[in-house]
């Protein structure tokens, strides 16, 4: 398992809106570039603006990143 800062996986928009860099996933759902985070929204179950700059702790698999949680 890595330890990934947020923003190496997160880019952070202008209006606080967040995009994963590259492919994700997140408790099975699969997610891309292109996909836009708005605050309060849960995708996977997550709110992912509650987490944010916190470590991310991920494997990698065959070029997607599995999200299994974040550091605290």
């Amino acid at each position: 398992m890595e330890k990934i800062p947020f923003l190496e996986v997160f880019a952070e928009h202008p209006n606080g809106a967040l995009s994963p860099k590259r492919v994700i996933n997140v408790n099975g759902i699969t997610f891309g570039q292109g996909v836009v985070f708005n605050t309060g929204l849960t995708f996977g179950g997550i709110d992912f603006h509650l987490f944010k700059y916190l470590d991310i702790a991920a494997e990698n698999k065959e070029g997607v990143l599995i999200i299994q949680g974040f550091y605290r």
